[in-house]
């Protein structure tokens, strides 16, 4: 085909499955990178059609509906305005399973799949999620163990889309509205995670504007002077909720790695073990309890 007309054909409303990819491209070069781009068409052909990349090169052929492709063309204008594909289409896939996101939840991260997996590799009957969001943990955790889990947020908004996964995917989890710096005693449980706000305001002039503009501050944000605020809070109410042999597990800015190790080491946990994420960055950390 012509140069020209495959230039055209890109500008066409979609009117095949194998218009999609090029059209994406076209419209949305220059705002991320071109693997990028290709991603948020996959997530959206899977969020409208229902079709992975397999079903993508067997259905090439096959017409798109003038509504689909009017859904298309609304979900390139709103990733133009830097919302994220998650937002936009209202939920995201974390450990296989389906989760609802919205402005009041963090987007779950591959990161964070790292630190459930971590998790999962230990024996336990109890855990406490502080910090909750979506509920992406304590729900991925209950399908995988069977465990009485407990999670806690101080957003009521965030609890009430955690509640709603936890209803969409079929688990039972114990969700409480707590603020940890107004707690005194935490539930006897056999483990505590928590990936709490680590992110210095200073670094909010790195940070990509769809994260910046659309994800929330609360459970974003800390004090540049004061960056393991909610580790140190968590650390020393975990110290006295866990049993001996309790394990903590912890998500972390790259940056305080070792400032973290030392200061759960200064409240009394033992076999602190500082592990990298895929892009070789600190990023988690699990602690036993002497």
């Amino acid at each position: 085909m012509h140069a020209s007309k495959i230039a055209k054909s890109y500008l066409c409303p979609v009117e095949k499955v194998s218009n999609i990819i090029p059209y994406y491209i076209n419209q949305l070069n220059g705002i991320v990178n071109e693997r990028e781009i290709i991603s948020w068409a996959y997530i959206s052909i899977d969020f409208l059609l229902g079709y992975n990349r397999s079903d993508c090169i067997i259905h090439a052929e096959k017409d798109i509906t003038s509504v689909v492709s009017d859904r298309f063309k609304q979900i390139i204008a709103d990733l133009k305005t830097n919302k994220p594909i998650q937002h936009i289409i209202g939920e995201v896939e974390f450990y296989g399973l389906k989760f609802k996101v919205n402005e009041y939840t963090l987007i779950p991260r591959l990161e964070t799949e790292e630190l459930l997996q971590w998790i999962l590799e230990h024996e336990f009957t109890s855990v406490l999620e502080i910090g909750t969001g979506s509920g992406c943990i304590p729900i991925a955790l209950k399908k995988n163990k069977d465990a009485e889990i407990t999670a806690i947020d101080v957003s009521e908004s965030a609890l009430c889309v955690a509640k709603e996964n936890a209803k969409i995917n079929e688990v039972e989890i114990n969700f409480l509205l707590q603020d940890i710096f107004k707690t005194t005693t935490l539930p006897k449980v056999d483990v505590i995670i928590s990936n709490p706000p680590y992110v210095l305001f200073e670094e909010k002039e790195l940070m990509l504007a769809n994260v910046l503009d659309n994800e929330p501050h609360l459970a974003l944000f800390v004090p540049d002077n004061n960056p393991l605020l909610f580790y140190k809070k968590i650390a020393d109410l975990s110290y006295t909720s866990l049993p001996k042999n309790g394990l903590l597990f912890f998500e972390i800015n790259e940056r305080f790695g070792g400032e973290t190790v030392a200061m759960l080491s200064a409240i009394g946990f033992v076999d602190i073990e500082l592990k990298k994420d895929i892009n070789d960055k600190d990023r988690m950390i699990k602690a036993r309890k002497n």
